[in-house]
């Protein structure tokens, strides 16, 4: 590390205003702040206390937080893919995985060439450092989209995020959208087929570098959702939980999601009431339609079944997009929870109803934390006027 702190250092002059590289003077930033937390304190003014924990390492809990879905993710495209050809039996562990790394992989290369660029490009236009935020959205833009979306369709739908959904309200800590679910609903809305339309798109169809098998085309495989909105229960709970069952990336493993979701409560990262209250709303309307007939899933099955467990324990947690009042995150993870299992069983057209809650609660958060801000000053006044 003495090294890289050196190297740094050195180059610290040719960056400056006036220096010879000074046009990647946040490019440079990016990276140093990224290795380094920063060492400048307040010359005028007020005095401050800063954290080592910043929000570069903040995000960094997060990425750490996702290694174990990602990793599920690559192994279970390997896994569906030698599953559809009936080749299963006679694939190693070693296959499996490295198919699913070389299908994921360049999805992941494009996400960060694409969102990195479009923020560095930004940030020294500006004159300001390199933004932190797309470091988790980069990572969680290609656990949710199905494995077989074209590259160049995804490259569009991350610009159209970063731009539209980021940087046009002023960048990391001013969106009020989740970047990475404005990216799937890009995709959503625009390329259908590519996302819902064809049961096709959740299973690798080709090999890879000689890895993996050519799936015949009559093949299908829906996900459990799209054979629930027609009609079928689900009948395997245990390999939905494990996560071997189609989907989209990083989103089938509950397991590999808990793992991630506890490490995200232990370093404080993600808020436990925003956490639990999408799992109640959930259950609670899941329950509801189950005793209503109206769906075959039962309220548990609502719960591990698709994005829910993913979207809350990674999206619907998003500090900057989220409800910030303690009382407010009851409410706004309470909503999340209702709306997509709400979406899921009057929508049969739509199946996977998380992404559409999380986006339309985002809207909402902050009338949400106004309502309990306002209220509480309300109450301040009144007791000021008693005495």
């Amino acid at each position: 590390m003495k090294a890289l702190r050196k190297f740094f250092d050195n180059i610290k002059p040719n960056i400056a205003e006036g220096g010879k590289f000074h046009a990647f003077r946040s490019l440079v930033d990016g990276f140093e702040t990224f290795a380094f937390v920063p060492n400048q304190t307040s010359r005028v003014g007020c005095v401050n206390i800063h954290d080592a924990i910043d929000s570069k390492r903040i995000m960094s809990f997060v990425v750490i937080a996702l290694v174990p879905a990602l990793l599920f993710g690559m192994y279970n495209v390997g896994y569906q893919n030698y599953l559809a050809a009936g080749t299963l039996a006679n694939a190693t562990f070693c296959d499996l995985f490295l198919y699913g790394l070389l299908a994921v992989l360049p999805k992941i290369i494009v996400s960060y060439v694409v969102g990195l660029g479009i923020e560095f490009v930004v940030a020294q236009w500006k004159g300001e450092e390199i933004q932190e935020g797309f470091l988790v959205s980069g990572i969680l833009i290609p656990m949710i989209v199905p494995v077989n979306t074209p590259l160049w369709m995804l490259a569009i739908a991350v610009a159209f995020s970063v731009i539209l959904a980021k940087e046009i309200f002023g960048g990391t800590g001013m969106n009020i959208f989740n970047p990475a679910l404005i990216t799937r609903a890009f995709l959503f809305f625009s390329y259908p087929s590519v996302m819902t339309g064809d049961d096709n798109v959740w299973v690798a169809q080709n090999t890879i570098f000689g890895l993996g098998n050519n799936v015949p085309d009559t093949y299908t495989a829906a996900t459990p959702l799209g054979e629930a909105a027609l009609g079928t229960p689900l009948t395997d709970s245990f390999n939905a939980i494990i996560g071997l069952i189609p989907g989209a990336i990083g989103e089938t493993s509950v397991i590999a999601i808990a793992l991630g979701g506890i490490l995200l409560l232990w370093t404080g990262v993600a808020s436990w009431k925003t956490m639990l209250s999408v799992f109640v709303g959930g259950a609670l309307t899941g329950l509801l339609f189950q005793s209503l007939g109206m769906s075959p899933l039962t309220w548990s099955d609502q719960l591990i079944l698709g994005g829910f467990c993913f979207g809350a324990v990674f999206m619907a947690t998003d500090p900057v997009t989220s409800a910030r009042t303690e009382c407010g995150k009851y409410i706004y993870g309470f909503l999340i929870g209702v709306v997509a299992v709400m979406v899921r069983v009057m929508n049969p057209g739509y199946p996977e109803g998380m992404m559409l809650a999380i986006l339309l609660m985002n809207l909402f958060a902050p009338l949400i934390d106004y309502c309990f801000v306002q209220s509480n000053i309300n109450k301040r006044a009144k007791r000021a006027t008693i005495k």
